[in-house]
């Protein structure tokens, strides 16, 4: 009887050593793969497929184990963000999410991360609303109150503009709380501005762009995203606005010169990376590492995804474990990570990084590195 109670006890152990063994990480990606803004979500995969090829496993317990990440498209739609966040967690199971890319999309998703206690990483979530008194997310951008004054400041100083329309969309968290942050430092630097309102998929902007050119602004400011940004250049310019045209990061896509043509030549905007930007010392590798692989150049989605997929493996292996809540506090305590797109360190109770700003402008249909800002 002795010797078969030991032996049961043996298998119990073994049964429960097993169950523990950890043979895959599991992190999910929310991103706008569809939609009106799918350009930033496609962008943004490309960076996490090329983070998983070059770092495919994570070592826990000096044992390297699969990454599995596991994509499902929020459309870019605040109600189906939530719905994903909340199947990544509690279908797939999934230790930490990568995404959304867009603040509106975040927010929704970070209320679910926080509720659900498994850490988020916003890639380029820029609204402060996003992280504001929540543990579990956090974000790979700098956010707009940064960008916002990087913006006026340079309306002012380069652009020498006294008087700016800014073309508003109602419908996106980060348009609103861009433009505002905008205002304010315009303002304060003696600046006039009138806004002008859109929703989000509007085509036809032909009866705001003609207030606009009524009240003869030196500059017109769209903290919109790509698609909306270059038909309002290309309408500008076709009624006759011979000014500046500015942009925020919603701007940094392909799609814009693939919709707005010679007609954006020259709009200047705020991002995150540019491949010749000097940020860190892991850019250029990272830059030569996308390029072999996608024959093209590595834009600023593709490389804040890559940096927070790396990221949250360097967490994971510093907490030694699949535990969100342990990811979560490793994450929190970051400090000096290298990342392509610049050192990443979380300041005590906060999920925003204190990032550089690159400038970018547009010169025979190509994004050309203006200045790079640092805090």
């Amino acid at each position: 009887m002795k010797k078969a109670c030991v032996l049961i006890f043996l298998a119990v152990v073994f049964v429960v050593l097993f169950a523990q063994e950890i043979t895959e990480v599991r992190i999910g990606a929310g991103f706008e793969m569809t939609g009106p803004i799918a350009g930033y979500g496609q962008a943004s995969w490309d960076g996490i497929k090329l983070a998983m090829k070059l770092r495919p496993t994570v070592n826990i317990g000096g044992k390297e184990i699969p990454v599995r990440v596991i994509l499902m498209d929020n459309k870019g739609d605040k109600a189906e963000s939530a719905n994903v966040a909340r199947r990544l967690i509690d279908v797939e199971k999934v230790s930490a999410i990568i995404g959304p890319c867009t603040s509106s999309c975040a927010l929704a998703a970070g209320a679910i991360a926080e509720e659900k206690k498994v850490p988020l990483i916003g890639t380029t979530t820029t609204n402060p609303l996003v992280t504001q008194g929540k543990k579990f997310v956090f974000r790979a951008c700098f956010i707009d109150p940064f960008q916002g004054a990087i913006l006026a400041k340079f309306a002012w100083e380069h652009l020498k503009a006294k008087k700016v329309a800014i073309m508003v969309d109602v419908a996106q968290d980060y348009v609103v709380g861009l433009a505002n942050e905008f205002m304010k430092v315009f303002k304060q630097l003696g600046g006039t501005y009138f806004v002008e309102y859109y929703t989000t998929g509007d085509q036809d902007f032909s009866a705001q762009l003609t207030n606009v050119l009524a009240k003869k602004p030196d500059v017109i400011f769209m903290p919109g995203y790509y698609a909306e940004i270059a038909l309002m250049c290309v309408q500008a310019r076709q009624l006759g606005f011979k000014g500046a045209f500015l942009a925020g990061d919603g701007a940094d896509a392909p799609e814009l010169i693939e919709i707005g043509g010679d007609f954006v030549e020259g709009l200047y905007y705020t991002t995150y990376f540019h491949p010749d930007a000097d940020l860190s010392p892991k850019t250029k590798e990272f830059v030569e590492a996308y390029m072999k692989e996608y024959g093209r150049r590595a834009d600023a989605f593709g490389a804040l995804a890559f940096d927070a997929y790396n990221l949250i493996l360097d967490a994971i292996e510093r907490a030694q474990s699949t535990d969100p809540v342990k990811i979560r506090d490793a994450i929190a305590a970051t400090k000096d990570f290298v990342g392509v797109a610049g050192t990443i360190s979380f300041p005590p109770n906060s999920g925003d990084p204190i990032k550089p700003a690159v400038i970018n402008t547009i010169k025979n249909r190509q994004f050309v590195l203006y200045t790079v800002i640092r805090p």
